[in-house]
This record gives structure tokens, sequence and C-alpha cells, in this order.
């Protein structure tokens, strides 16, 4: 992601998730409707993503505060600098990482991946914008993912 969520009480912490009780922001609701059909799955109540976390998902906006309601607002004041850092090394530093860069904003952090180590998956943002121009839905990352996983002898994540 590009930074948290802007409203009131929305972000906590990881990429596209918001704490229990909190109505799903648009692209966190296209997110799920997207595992919906990709894997069969409910739409859970909760869009609070920390079930994927303790699975290993790293849930990384490139900016981590963001002043309330002014989307981008601490954008270019060297947050990117340590996003960038976390991908660089985690590229360096592991293999067979899956990196899913999603939107333009993401798919600009490839630079930064050994292709030859890791994984990436792209696809357009799940924002409504772009979700709803054709470039989020069908694109069966959750399920791709998982594909790859289980090749490695690795785990499945339960979305």
């Amino acid at each position: 992601g590009q930074d948290p969520y802007h409203g009131d009480g929305q972000a906590n912490g990881l990429c596209f998730s918001v704490a229990d009780g909190i109505v799903h922001p648009p692209s966190l609701k296209n997110i799920f409707k997207e595992i919906e059909s990709d894997l069969s799955l409910p739409i859970p109540e909760s869009g609070n993503l920390e079930r994927w976390a303790k699975q290993g998902v790293l849930l990384l906006n490139a900016v981590l505060t963001v002043r309330q309601s002014d989307a981008g607002s601490h954008a270019k004041k060297g947050w990117e600098r340590f996003t960038d850092a976390v991908i660089k090394t985690i590229s360096q530093e592991r293999e067979d990482v899956i990196f899913l860069l999603w939107g333009g904003f993401a798919k600009g952090k490839a630079k930064l991946i050994d292709k030859k180590k890791h994984h990436i998956l792209t696809s357009g943002h799940p924002s409504p914008l772009s979700a709803n121009r054709g470039y989020w839905f069908g694109n069966k990352h959750f399920s791709l993912v998982n594909e790859i996983l289980l090749k490695m002898g690795k785990e499945a994540i339960q979305w």
C-alpha cells in the first residue's frame, strides 16, 4: 500500500487492515471479494488482517503514518527510504518470498527485488477506481500464493 487508511480509527498498523468493528474500507472490501471469488471463502466480518500477519504475511505500506482525513500527507518525508530498505533487506536476506505488488506505485518497488530469488505477482490496485476498470478482480493472487507455497513444501495461507 501507499499509506495507512486516513479515516478516524481505521489504521491498525498493517496495510489494508482495520481494527475489529471498523467498517471495511472500499479497497479491503474488494480484497475480500477477490478472495471470495478466488477461493470460495465467505467475506469475514472483521477487517483485521492480523491473522495473515501471524502466518508470515508482511502487510507493508510505503509510508507508515498519515494525517487524519488527508491521504498522502506524510509522503516524501522519509518513510519511503525506510520501507524501501525493508524490501531490499528481505530480498537480499531471504529466498522464495512471494511479493504481491498491487497498483502502479507498488509495481515500482519491483526494482528493489531480486527476481531470480523471489516470486513477484502484480495486478491493479484493489481500490474501486482500479478494480472497477478490470485491473484487480480475477487476479487470483490468493490461490496463486498458496500454489507457490505448496510447491515449495510450505503451508498455504489461511486467507
